[in-house]
């Protein structure tokens, strides 16, 4: 069994309490602390670890500064790789004395590379232990003027270094999967699908020839699931290895199995069936999502700072939006990791064109596989009154912008739970892990979403495009948007669902010996 807790009396676990609510209540108060009076002995001091991919450091970082405003001295932990990517993209990482930046040696050939295209090596570094070490001296660091760590907050994709570390220092732990239950069932049943013969795909042809269109109707707590909806570990010409990532994943979701208490990015009234079906897994479960409406009910000027974007946000995009008419944008984004073969962008390009609507549409200068993202002139000849191309943005900004009507998305759970929570209904075209998951939820259960093909073709995308911002089942979707986002307002709210399962996490997880 593994021994992830420190052992201690109940005075002990009592005093820690009481430390907490004190640290809450002065937190609260409008009182300037001086800096050398914040790190107080007995403060608690949470290490917090993302896996090294936008999504997920984002995410973590929502958590860290919740968890700083209710009184946490934070360390926040990157591979060094992202913490040069952060400088180079925001400047400075030490704007608060008890909000740190550390990171750890990772061992990457090339630094100038997006760790996301190196993640087979890190993948592997991580299943051989080779950066224990390193996050144990950091968890382990001694300070005058930095209390002692007293719990980490790990990725569950970094659990395998994590737990590790936690089991051996005799430190708290809890697990945080950044995205949803269903997507977390989407990869804890590959193995029973692969059991039952149904995974893997022995042929390219089985994506297309209806083959994965099959329902799949034995899996506890989810509903109206076809094969092509689970976890894909098989991204077009991705430059990892697909078996490797399989592999990392499992033994992360194993490693992680007998964990004391396990975080979902998500809230209960989105999903309770899973939520009574994770709970039933785990030990200790708390859905404490969305983490960014959390953050807008507290008083928080001195985090605004604080970011962890990759690439540098262009704002000019905000200033378009405020010149065009409410609800009329269509917002298209397909994320961090996401690459698009040529075809793939000339037929997004001239769908866009061909639905005669006004858009946003952010491309990464690495959107496109080995080539720049080159558009047709005739793209450029007809969109050029009523569309707005960036290289990143601000996305909460953007999709809580009153000219936002729509959102063209790849499905990563960072970017479905924002729509969400903005009342934003989707055109969903996933790419792969837990995104096919996240677009059939929004498409079936949550009914905010229609399912754009694989083989996206551009005169199916304008028709798609024309429904979302005009069509009958385009105001359906938009009515059923408002109401999520109402319900995931009240989940934020105080004594919301959200908010007490985050008080009930600090106390049981957190601060207990449980």
């Amino acid at each position: 069994m593994l021994v992830l807790f420190l052992q201690s009396d109940q005075r002990a676990s009592h005093r820690c309490r009481i430390v907490y609510r004190l640290l809450r209540e002065e937190r609260c108060s409008e009182q300037e602390m001086r800096p050398e009076e914040e790190a107080v002995p007995h403060k608690p001091h949470a290490v917090l670890i993302p896996l090294p991919s936008q999504g997920h450091m984002k995410t973590m970082l929502q958590l860290a500064k919740l968890l700083h405003r209710k009184g946490f001295h934070i360390t926040y932990v990157n591979l060094e790789i992202n913490h040069r990517r952060l400088l180079e993209s925001r400047g400075s990482l030490h704007d608060l004395p008890d909000f740190r930046f550390e990171f750890i040696p990772d061992g990457l050939p090339s630094l100038d590379t997006d760790a996301f295209q190196q993640m087979d090596l890190i993948w592997e570094n991580l299943m051989q232990g080779r950066y224990l070490a390193s996050f144990k001296r950091v968890v382990s660091k001694v300070s005058p003027n930095i209390p002692p760590v007293t719990c980490v907050v790990s990725d569950a994709f970094m659990s395998l270094l994590t737990v590790t570390a936690a089991e051996q220092l005799r430190i708290p732990i809890a697990i945080f999967f950044t995205f949803s239950a269903c997507g977390f069932m989407g990869l804890y049943q590959v193995p029973v699908l692969e059991e039952r013969g149904l995974l893997p795909l022995k042929d390219e042809s089985l994506r297309t020839n209806g083959y994965s269109d099959q329902v799949v109707d034995f899996i506890t707590g989810m509903k109206d699931m076809r094969l092509r909806d689970f976890f894909w570990f098989d991204g077009i010409e991705m430059k990892f290895s697909n078996d490797l990532c399989r592999r990392f994943c499992m033994e992360s979701v194993t490693k992680v199995l007998k964990a004391p208490a396990v975080i979902f990015h998500s809230f209960d009234a989105l999903e309770p069936e899973l939520l009574n079906t994770v709970s039933s897994m785990f030990q200790s479960v708390y859905f404490i999502g969305p983490l960014k409406l959390q953050l807008d009910q507290m008083q928080h000027n001195d985090l605004n700072s604080i970011g962890c974007n990759l690439w540098k946000e262009e704002l000019e995009c905000l200033q378009w939006l405020d010149s065009r008419e409410p609800n009329s944008v269509l917002y298209v984004n397909f994320g961090s990791l996401t690459v698009l073969t040529k075809e793939q962008l000339v037929e997004f390009a001239m769908g866009l064109a061909k639905s005669n609507h006004p858009f946003l549409w952010i491309i990464r200068a690495d959107l496109m596989i080995c080539d720049s993202a080159t558009l047709p002139p005739e793209f450029t000849e007809e969109t050029r009154d009523r569309s707005f191309i960036s290289g990143w943005c601000p996305q909460d900004d953007v999709l809580n912008h009153p000219s936002i009507s729509g959102f063209l998305t790849h499905c990563g759970w960072g970017s479905t739970i924002e729509s969400i929570s903005a009342g934003i209904p989707m055109l969903c075209w996933p790419f792969i892990c837990d995104q096919p998951t996240n677009c059939r939820y929004a498409c079936t259960a949550w009914g905010v979403g229609m399912e754009v093909d694989n083989d996206v073709k551009r005169d199916e995308l304008a028709k798609l495009i024309r429904e979302l911002m005009e069509g009958e089942k385009g105001k359906q979707m938009k009515s059923r948007a408002s109401e999520w986002k109402k319900l995931a307002e009240e989940a934020a709210r105080p004594n919301g669902s959200s908010s007490l399962n985050l008080d009930k996490l600090i106390n049981e997880a957190l601060f207990s010996g449980k």
